[in-house]
């Protein structure tokens, strides 16, 4: 390995397969979840990339195509936030989950673009807005999972600020908000620690595609700090949607409306 990539081979799917079984395990025997679950995803995620390296050589030949490989890459976020929140499958929940990913993705995308500071070339445009987007992603899950358990744990309470002459929007947001601001922190750590602990993929990425170590730099401070501008709107919009009712769990058999 002369050029600093990953060696194809054997090896490499020896190592993966192994990588896999260790972590259904771990799982299985500490009680912590179903091993079929990391069973699943690594499959999904090799089958996932397998197409996506097919097709993205002629998606990144075309600015349609790329257009479109966003848009896909957006709505297939939606569908899996809104699954992770637990929103039900018919109603507006998946439509209000995109509305909260993108309040924090296109601004993000339409700054850089509009300053010039990201090229307005596929190549450079589809990784940005797929890393960016993938945060709203789990900002917006983390942050709905987390606000609506509060709600349904925390039932009583928000009753007594009803009683208190709290609107619903304003009661609601008395019990959620603190736990659901708590989604920015992987976030947070990945920024205060970057260089110190990791080096994240947008700095190895730029460092193996030939690029110097400050252009590598540059790269990942903007991803970083677009990240956070990115999840905080998404999360704020998340815990607004909650408080206002548009994100709920009311259609799930046993859940507690409010």
């Amino acid at each position: 390995m002369t050029n600093g990539a990953i060696v194809v081979g054997p090896a490499l799917g020896a190592v993966l397969v192994l990588f896999v079984a260790l972590g259904a395990a771990v799982l299985w025997l500490g009680g912590l979840g179903r091993g079929r679950a990391i069973v699943s995803a690594a499959v999904r995620a090799a089958v996932q990339l397998a197409a996506v390296s097919l097709v993205i050589v002629a998606v990144l030949r075309s600015g349609w195509w790329t257009a479109l490989f966003v848009l896909l890459m957006f709505a297939v976020a939606a569908v899996t936030s809104a699954r992770r929140i637990g929103v039900p499958r018919r109603g507006p929940g998946f439509g209000w989950t995109a509305v909260a990913i993108g309040a924090g993705v296109v601004p993000v995308l339409a700054v850089v673009l509009a300053a010039g500071v990201l090229p307005l070339r596929p190549v450079a445009v589809v990784p940005i807005a797929g890393i960016v987007i993938g945060g709203a992603m789990s900002a917006t899950s983390q942050a709905g999972r987390r606000a609506l358990d509060e709600l349904e744990t925390r039932h009583g309470e928000y009753e007594a600020a009803l009683a208190l002459g709290f609107t619903p929007r304003l009661a609601a947001l008395e019990i959620c908000r603190p736990s659901a601001s708590q989604a920015l922190i992987p976030a947070l750590d990945q920024t205060r620690t970057v260089g110190l602990v990791t080096l994240p993929g947008a700095y190895v990425g730029v460092l193996l595609g030939g690029a110097g170590p400050v252009q590598a730099g540059v790269t990942q401070l903007l991803v970083l700090i677009g990240l956070l501008a990115a999840e905080a709107v998404s999360v704020l919009v998340t815990v607004q949607l909650v408080a206002a009712g548009g994100l709920s769990r009311a259609a799930r058999p046993g859940a507690r409306c409010r």
